[in-house]
Protein backbone atom coordinates (compact mmCIF):
# COMPACT_ATOMS: atom_id res chain seq x y z
CA UNK A 1 0.00 0.00 0.00
CA UNK A 2 1.54 3.59 -1.10
CA UNK A 3 1.19 6.57 0.94
CA UNK A 4 -1.46 8.00 -1.00
CA UNK A 5 -4.09 4.58 -0.43
CA UNK A 6 -2.49 4.40 2.83
CA UNK A 7 -3.85 7.86 3.91
CA UNK A 8 -7.20 7.33 2.29
CA UNK A 9 -7.90 4.12 4.27
CA UNK A 10 -7.09 5.93 7.79
CA UNK A 11 -9.28 8.87 6.98
CA UNK A 12 -12.26 6.04 5.48
CA UNK A 13 -11.79 4.59 9.05
CA UNK A 14 -11.73 8.20 11.10
CA UNK A 15 -14.69 9.82 9.37
CA UNK A 16 -16.62 6.07 9.94
CA UNK A 17 -15.55 6.20 13.64
CA UNK A 18 -16.42 9.76 13.79
CA UNK A 19 -19.57 9.33 12.88
CA UNK A 20 -20.48 6.56 15.22
CA UNK A 21 -19.32 8.63 18.04
CA UNK A 22 -21.29 11.58 16.63
CA UNK A 23 -24.62 9.57 16.29
CA UNK A 24 -27.54 11.89 17.87
CA UNK A 25 -29.38 9.24 20.08
CA UNK A 26 -26.36 8.25 21.35
CA UNK A 27 -25.71 11.85 23.35
CA UNK A 28 -21.73 11.71 23.65
CA UNK A 29 -21.59 15.25 22.06
CA UNK A 30 -23.90 17.42 20.09
CA UNK A 31 -23.33 20.39 17.95
CA UNK A 32 -19.26 20.95 17.19
CA UNK A 33 -18.39 19.12 20.28
CA UNK A 34 -15.64 16.68 20.70
CA UNK A 35 -12.70 15.70 18.36
CA UNK A 36 -10.85 12.81 16.58
CA UNK A 37 -7.71 11.83 14.98
CA UNK A 38 -5.69 8.80 13.34
CA UNK A 39 -2.52 8.56 12.89
CA UNK A 40 -1.19 8.10 9.32
CA UNK A 41 2.58 7.41 9.85
CA UNK A 42 5.05 8.43 11.86
CA UNK A 43 5.32 12.07 10.50
CA UNK A 44 1.37 13.18 10.30
CA UNK A 45 -1.86 12.15 11.34
CA UNK A 46 -5.52 13.40 10.83
CA UNK A 47 -7.85 15.47 13.28
CA UNK A 48 -10.69 17.04 13.44
CA UNK A 49 -11.22 20.72 11.69
CA UNK A 50 -12.84 23.51 14.15
CA UNK A 51 -16.71 23.42 13.80
CA UNK A 52 -17.42 20.23 12.26
CA UNK A 53 -19.55 17.84 13.87
CA UNK A 54 -18.99 14.09 14.35
CA UNK A 55 -22.18 13.51 13.14
CA UNK A 56 -22.35 14.34 9.49
CA UNK A 57 -18.37 14.86 8.76
CA UNK A 58 -16.76 13.88 5.52
CA UNK A 59 -13.19 13.69 4.67
CA UNK A 60 -13.26 17.40 4.11
CA UNK A 61 -13.44 17.76 8.01
CA UNK A 62 -9.78 16.88 8.77
CA UNK A 63 -7.29 18.58 8.84
CA UNK A 64 -3.48 17.03 7.95
CA UNK A 65 -1.14 17.92 10.85
CA UNK A 66 2.73 16.90 11.11
CA UNK A 67 3.74 15.72 15.03
CA UNK A 68 6.93 17.30 14.84
CA UNK A 69 5.82 20.81 15.20
CA UNK A 70 3.04 20.09 17.37
CA UNK A 71 5.09 17.60 19.98
CA UNK A 72 7.14 20.98 20.24
CA UNK A 73 4.38 23.03 21.41
CA UNK A 74 4.33 20.98 24.82
CA UNK A 75 7.64 21.86 25.46
CA UNK A 76 6.66 25.38 25.81
CA UNK A 77 5.54 26.29 29.46
CA UNK A 78 2.54 29.12 27.95
CA UNK A 79 1.73 29.79 24.64
CA UNK A 80 -0.94 32.83 24.09
CA UNK A 81 -4.44 31.97 22.00
CA UNK A 82 -2.93 33.35 19.06
CA UNK A 83 0.62 31.93 19.46
CA UNK A 84 -1.30 28.42 19.84
CA UNK A 85 -3.58 29.20 16.40
CA UNK A 86 -0.38 30.24 14.23
CA UNK A 87 1.68 27.05 15.20
CA UNK A 88 -1.32 24.78 14.60
CA UNK A 89 -1.72 26.27 10.91
CA UNK A 90 1.63 25.74 10.57
CA UNK A 91 1.43 22.37 11.32
CA UNK A 92 -0.64 21.60 8.65
CA UNK A 93 0.82 19.26 6.20
CA UNK A 94 -0.80 21.14 3.33
CA UNK A 95 -0.36 24.57 3.86
CA UNK A 96 -3.35 25.85 1.18
CA UNK A 97 -5.86 23.56 3.68
CA UNK A 98 -8.55 26.51 4.74
CA UNK A 99 -9.89 24.65 8.03
CA UNK A 100 -7.87 24.71 11.60
CA UNK A 101 -6.88 22.23 13.28
CA UNK A 102 -8.95 21.90 16.83
CA UNK A 103 -7.40 23.29 19.71
CA UNK A 104 -7.07 20.14 21.52
CA UNK A 105 -4.84 19.44 18.46
CA UNK A 106 -1.70 18.95 20.93
CA UNK A 107 -3.12 15.77 23.13
CA UNK A 108 -3.94 14.37 20.04
CA UNK A 109 -0.39 14.78 18.63
CA UNK A 110 1.10 13.39 22.44
CA UNK A 111 -1.62 10.00 22.45
CA UNK A 112 -0.67 9.01 19.18
CA UNK A 113 2.73 8.26 19.74
CA UNK A 114 1.73 5.93 22.23
CA UNK A 115 2.41 2.48 21.79
CA UNK A 116 -0.39 1.22 19.99
CA UNK A 117 -2.11 3.87 20.01
CA UNK A 118 -3.62 5.01 16.08
CA UNK A 119 -7.22 6.17 16.57
CA UNK A 120 -8.19 8.54 19.56
CA UNK A 121 -11.82 9.85 20.05
CA UNK A 122 -12.76 12.19 22.58
CA UNK A 123 -16.61 13.09 23.33
CA UNK A 124 -18.64 14.39 25.86
CA UNK A 125 -21.17 12.07 26.80
CA UNK A 126 -24.59 13.15 28.82
CA UNK A 127 -24.47 10.03 31.29
CA UNK A 128 -20.31 10.79 31.57
CA UNK A 129 -20.33 14.54 32.42
CA UNK A 130 -23.14 13.65 34.99
CA UNK A 131 -20.68 12.62 37.57
CA UNK A 132 -17.77 14.50 36.17
CA UNK A 133 -19.12 17.21 36.47
CA UNK A 134 -20.43 16.44 39.95
CA UNK A 135 -18.44 17.59 43.54
CA UNK A 136 -17.56 13.82 43.95
CA UNK A 137 -16.71 12.51 40.54
CA UNK A 138 -13.09 11.75 41.39
CA UNK A 139 -14.60 9.39 44.07
CA UNK A 140 -17.07 7.70 42.03
CA UNK A 141 -14.49 6.71 39.47
CA UNK A 142 -12.08 5.58 42.26
CA UNK A 143 -12.87 1.66 41.13
CA UNK A 144 -14.38 -0.69 38.91
CA UNK A 145 -17.55 -2.02 39.59
CA UNK A 146 -17.62 -5.17 37.41
CA UNK A 147 -15.19 -7.14 35.08
CA UNK A 148 -16.67 -6.13 31.56
CA UNK A 149 -15.23 -2.66 32.36
CA UNK A 150 -11.94 -3.88 32.81
CA UNK A 151 -12.08 -5.67 30.19
CA UNK A 152 -12.64 -2.74 28.00
CA UNK A 153 -11.56 0.57 29.68
CA UNK A 154 -7.95 -0.82 31.08
CA UNK A 155 -7.13 -1.62 34.33
CA UNK A 156 -7.46 1.99 35.47
CA UNK A 157 -8.44 5.67 33.72
CA UNK A 158 -6.31 8.73 34.13
CA UNK A 159 -8.27 11.04 35.89
CA UNK A 160 -7.87 14.74 34.81
CA UNK A 161 -8.84 17.18 37.19
CA UNK A 162 -10.31 20.57 35.24
CA UNK A 163 -7.51 22.22 32.48
CA UNK A 164 -8.33 25.19 30.09
CA UNK A 165 -8.39 23.17 26.43
CA UNK A 166 -5.66 23.60 24.33
CA UNK A 167 -1.77 23.62 25.75
CA UNK A 168 -2.45 24.05 29.54
CA UNK A 169 -5.13 20.61 29.39
CA UNK A 170 -2.58 18.87 26.63
CA UNK A 171 0.36 18.96 29.43
CA UNK A 172 -1.86 17.78 32.22
CA UNK A 173 -2.63 14.88 29.88
CA UNK A 174 0.61 14.38 29.30
CA UNK A 175 1.74 14.31 32.98
CA UNK A 176 -1.03 12.26 33.76
CA UNK A 177 -0.04 9.28 31.08
CA UNK A 178 3.22 9.63 31.88
CA UNK A 179 2.28 8.74 35.87
CA UNK A 180 0.18 5.31 34.44
CA UNK A 181 2.62 4.71 31.84
CA UNK A 182 5.37 4.41 35.35
CA UNK A 183 3.16 2.87 37.41
CA UNK A 184 1.73 -0.14 34.98
CA UNK A 185 4.25 0.01 31.80
CA UNK A 186 1.83 0.38 29.16
CA UNK A 187 -0.57 3.55 28.02
CA UNK A 188 -3.85 3.86 29.76
CA UNK A 189 -6.99 3.27 27.09
CA UNK A 190 -9.28 5.76 29.12
CA UNK A 191 -9.13 9.38 30.28
CA UNK A 192 -11.57 11.21 32.17
CA UNK A 193 -11.21 15.11 32.30
CA UNK A 194 -13.39 16.52 34.93
CA UNK A 195 -15.71 18.91 33.57
CA UNK A 196 -15.42 18.03 30.52
CA UNK A 197 -15.06 14.55 29.21
CA UNK A 198 -13.61 10.90 28.02
CA UNK A 199 -10.78 9.92 25.60
CA UNK A 200 -10.87 6.67 24.60
CA UNK A 201 -7.45 5.38 22.82
CA UNK A 202 -7.67 2.54 20.68
CA UNK A 203 -5.76 0.67 18.20
CA UNK A 204 -8.68 0.40 15.68
CA UNK A 205 -11.96 2.23 15.87
CA UNK A 206 -13.71 -0.72 17.12
CA UNK A 207 -11.59 -0.48 20.41
CA UNK A 208 -12.36 3.54 20.43
CA UNK A 209 -16.09 2.75 19.95
CA UNK A 210 -15.93 0.01 22.66
CA UNK A 211 -14.10 1.96 25.16
CA UNK A 212 -16.81 4.83 24.57
CA UNK A 213 -19.60 2.64 24.76
CA UNK A 214 -18.72 0.89 28.01
CA UNK A 215 -17.73 3.95 30.31
CA UNK A 216 -21.87 5.46 29.38
CA UNK A 217 -22.66 2.18 30.31
CA UNK A 218 -20.44 2.78 33.48
CA UNK A 219 -21.57 5.94 34.08
CA UNK A 220 -25.33 4.96 34.13
CA UNK A 221 -24.64 2.06 36.57
CA UNK A 222 -22.20 4.22 39.00
CA UNK A 223 -25.23 6.94 39.33
CA UNK A 224 -27.76 3.89 39.67
CA UNK A 225 -25.27 2.82 42.81
CA UNK A 226 -26.14 5.97 44.40
CA UNK A 227 -29.42 5.42 44.75
CA UNK A 228 -28.90 2.48 47.35
CA UNK A 229 -25.76 3.93 49.14
CA UNK A 230 -23.16 4.00 46.50
CA UNK A 231 -20.27 1.76 44.30
CA UNK A 232 -19.25 -0.93 45.72
CA UNK A 233 -16.03 -1.62 44.11
CA UNK A 234 -14.11 -4.76 43.14
CA UNK A 235 -10.84 -5.43 45.72
CA UNK A 236 -7.38 -4.25 43.98
CA UNK A 237 -6.85 -7.86 44.03
CA UNK A 238 -9.41 -8.45 42.14
CA UNK A 239 -9.28 -5.94 38.98
CA UNK A 240 -5.50 -7.35 38.44
CA UNK A 241 -6.92 -10.54 38.38
CA UNK A 242 -10.00 -9.99 36.14
CA UNK A 243 -7.05 -7.65 34.02
CA UNK A 244 -4.79 -10.48 33.31
CA UNK A 245 -6.79 -13.47 32.86
CA UNK A 246 -5.83 -15.26 29.59
CA UNK A 247 -10.00 -16.05 28.71
CA UNK A 248 -10.34 -11.74 29.68
CA UNK A 249 -7.44 -11.19 26.96
CA UNK A 250 -8.82 -13.51 24.77
CA UNK A 251 -12.20 -11.65 24.97
CA UNK A 252 -10.83 -8.03 24.92
CA UNK A 253 -9.46 -9.15 21.42
CA UNK A 254 -12.62 -10.39 20.34
CA UNK A 255 -14.50 -7.12 21.73
CA UNK A 256 -12.00 -4.90 20.25
CA UNK A 257 -11.85 -6.84 16.07
CA UNK A 258 -15.05 -7.75 15.79
CA UNK A 259 -17.31 -5.78 13.19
Amino acid sequence: MNKTQLKRAVLEQLVSMSRALGEPNREYVVLGEGNTSAKIDENSFYVKASGFSLSDITGEGFVEVNFEPVLEMLTYEHLSDEEIEKCLNEAKADPSCKYKPSVETMFHAFLLCLPNVKFVGHTHPVALNSILCSVRSREAFSGHMFPEAIVCCGIEPVYIEYADPGLELAKAIQRGVNEHLEKYGEPPKSILLENHGLIALGSTPKEVETITIMWVKIAKILLGTYILGGPRFLSEEQVKRIYTRPDEKYRQKLIFEKE
